[in-house]
């Protein structure tokens, strides 16, 4: 059984940690960090990308902590959670009897971040009707509030986050592109909790204390099963999931041990087949779950490695670092029959 304690480092080796809320140093996580370093100190909108539950309103405060607005205020929106004929007021206000039911005037979110920042989670859930509003202020930094013709000028910085696929909404008409691209200049994403194995000790230890504090209960140690099962969960909810995950096992905690509150069948590794989409294959070594991963990760962009949308970036990784785990695992992009005169692999 192992005893419950922080994680450590040798002496003199102890990371400068840039984002203290921000938990781990896997190198999926460090290469999310430091394109927050790099656009942080700049004006320019971010669109964060991930699944449900991997952080994306934390990385939005650490890009307004690390900005020159960090003094200013910090407002958030998610668009998905306000009634469609309310998100307009919401976003940019109204005046007093501008429709049924505003009896006096509101300040919308434009106006409470100037000059500081404006979180817009959930944004692809943004009604058309709504869309040429939100571009005209990004566009030209201004706006009128409902039942008013005069015009407010704000200088706010955007960061929006989804975790829908706006490409795909774009072509389906449910999205526009100007849009899109003014939302798109600098996409940050974040890597799934099971792409980040390396960091779940960092994180359990994080949340073990959080919720042991709380409740009042003492836990003194995680046993090897329990962190292995942990290690072994796909982890569908990502960092919410686990978080709740572990309050549960606080809950249920006896004698300063910590259980595993994950169901024997959620133990075992579950990872999408490429073969058959929608279900799933289980029992699959390290290795090969990491090479499916590429594999499909790089069919999705096309094969494409580098630049923003490539497999590197959407994967948390160099672009060395992933050529380099291609040709360890002798991934390459096949080619068509008409080339090889049957199903090739390019080399």
């Amino acid at each position: 059984m192992a005893d419950f304690a922080p994680v450590t480092y040798p002496a003199g080796e102890q990371p400068e940690r840039r984002f203290e809320r921000i938990i781990g140093n896997s190198a999926a996580l460090e290469s999310v960090l430091d394109q927050v370093e790099q656009v942080a100190p700049t004006d320019s909108t971010v669109l964060v990308e991930g699944e449900t539950g991997t952080g994306k309103e934390l990385i939005a405060h650490a890009i307004h902590n690390a900005s020159q607005r960090c003094g200013r205020a910090f407002i958030k929106l998610n668009c998905a959670a306000i009634p469609l004929d309310l998100l307009e007021s919401e976003l940019f206000g109204h005046e007093k009897g501008a429709f049924t039911g505003a009896i006096a005037q509101k300040i919308g979110r434009f106006e409470m971040a100037d000059k500081g920042t404006l979180f817009l989670d959930e944004v692809g859930d943004i009604p058309s009707a709504l869309q040429p509003k939100l571009l005209r202020v990004l566009q030209e930094r201004e706006f009128e509030r409902l039942g008013s013709g005069r015009t407010h000028k704000v200088d706010v910085r955007l960061v929006a986050a989804t975790n829908r696929n706006l490409v795909k909404l774009v072509a389906r008409g449910q999205f526009r592109s100007d849009l899109y691209y003014r939302l798109n200049v600098f996409p940050i994403v974040l890597p799934a909790l099971r792409d980040r194995r390396e960091d779940m000790p960092a994180l359990v230890t994080h949340f073990v204390k959080l919720f042991s504090r709380r409740m009042g209960k003492q836990v003194d140690s995680i046993p090897p099963e329990t962190m292995a099962a942990f290690q072994g969960y796909s982890w569908p909810g990502n960092i919410r999931e686990l978080q709740n995950l572990v309050e549960r096992a606080v809950i249920l905690s006896r004698d300063g041990v910590l259980p595993n509150p994950l169901h024997k069948k959620q133990t075992q590794p579950m990872i999408p087949s490429l073969h058959h989409p929608g279900t799933f294959q289980s029992l699959m070594t390290l290795e090969d779950s990491d090479r499916a991963l590429i594999v499909k990760m790089l069919e999705q962009v096309g094969w494409v490695v580098g630049g923003p949308r490539g497999a590197a970036a959407k994967l948390g990784l160099k672009r060395t670092t992933l050529l380099a785990k291609m040709r360890k695992m002798g991934i390459s992009r096949p080619i068509h029959t008409e080339e090889t005169g049957g199903l090739g692999i390019a080399p």
